[in-house]
């Protein structure tokens, strides 16, 4: 029961927690900034309106909204949230996690090419170059907590005391796993410096890009999904940042959301603070990521033996 409200909550505060960006974006730049309800007032006002379809899309157009939200959802579903147990949890779910942010990819790509546009189709181009760099970055993290647990599901990992167990097993290390975590955060979400989420620029831009016919109900699918899979990795980073927990579910509650607050407002700083970076730059900061874990693999290694 209690994994179900707090999926629940979740998929209830995804929004919330994303709107923290914008206000830290807003403090530093010397502005109020939006409520924090914005995205639930932008997600109700998409609801309302209507869909509006080119003559040269097809069923696959439509179809990319609807993956795009499903898979994040399913993921959440494997999530072990504050440290509860998911709703769902075996052997190998990590990987099945993997492909199914993989296949949501895959769907929002086949949307954009389906538009026939040549914006969407390079903003395609590049989400579908960076994120296999972030994945063989997830697929080495996998190999170091596997060689750490023997377990290949996210409870064992990240849920109760696992995270703890973690870092007494790998020790210093595992600070590269967090920083390689939050930058692949950072590229899968399109965040700075990966990508710019305020700009219109066709350009510049790559997950904008690929959305810019989706309107309506489609456009909030995808904007939803984009909070629950933002909320997916903020929810790893604050488990590996803290994995303490009191035994009082209350209490580690409280200290779980409060992390994930902390984690939401380094995004927003990370935003402030940095400009987004030359494309021909991008890779080499994606790249980054695999190395980190990769270094971290090899020092857990050798301390193991």
């Amino acid at each position: 029961m209690q994994s179900v409200v707090l999926l629940v909550s979740a998929l209830l505060l995804a929004p919330l927690y994303s709107a923290m960006i914008l206000k830290v974006k807003a403090f530093f730049g010397g502005k109020k900034g939006p409520p924090l309800l914005i995205n639930y007032y932008t997600l109700i006002k998409l609801f309302k309106k209507g869909s509006v379809y080119s003559t040269s899309t097809t069923l696959i157009f439509k179809l990319g909204p609807l993956v795009s939200l499903c898979t994040a959802v399913m993921i959440l579903l494997f999530l072990p949230i504050a440290g509860h147990p998911p709703l769902i949890s075996f052997n190998g779910d990590i990987i099945l996690v993997i492909y199914l942010m993989a296949l949501a990819r895959f769907f929002t790509i086949a949307a954009a090419l389906d538009t026939a546009s040549p914006f969407e189709g390079m903003g395609a181009a590049r989400e579908a170059f960076f994120p296999i760099i972030c994945e063989a970055a997830l697929f080495m993290m996998l190999i170091l907590f596997y060689i750490l647990t023997g377990e290949l599901n996210l409870a064992a990992y990240f849920a109760g005391a696992q995270p703890l167990g973690l870092w007494q097993s790998a020790g210093a290390p595992l600070l590269f796993v967090v920083l390689a975590l939050f930058i692949v955060m950072l590229t899968e979400n399109a965040r700075v410096p990966v990508d710019d989420p305020a700009t219109h620029l066709e350009l510049t831009m790559i997950h904008e890009v690929m959305v810019l016919d989706h309107s309506g109900p489609d456009f909030a699918f995808i904007e939803l999904g984009a909070f629950y899979k933002l909320f997916f990795y903020a929810t790893l980073v604050a488990r590996l940042l803290c994995p303490w927990t009191f035994d009082v579910p209350l209490l580690d509650l409280i200290f779980f959301f409060g992390v994930l607050c902390l984690v939401y407002m380094a995004i927003g700083v990370t935003e402030s603070v940095m400009a987004r970076y030359r494309m021909d730059k991008v890779p080499q900061f994606v790249l980054t990521s695999f190395a980190l874990v990769f270094f971290a693999t090899v020092i857990t290694l050798e301390f193991i033996k």
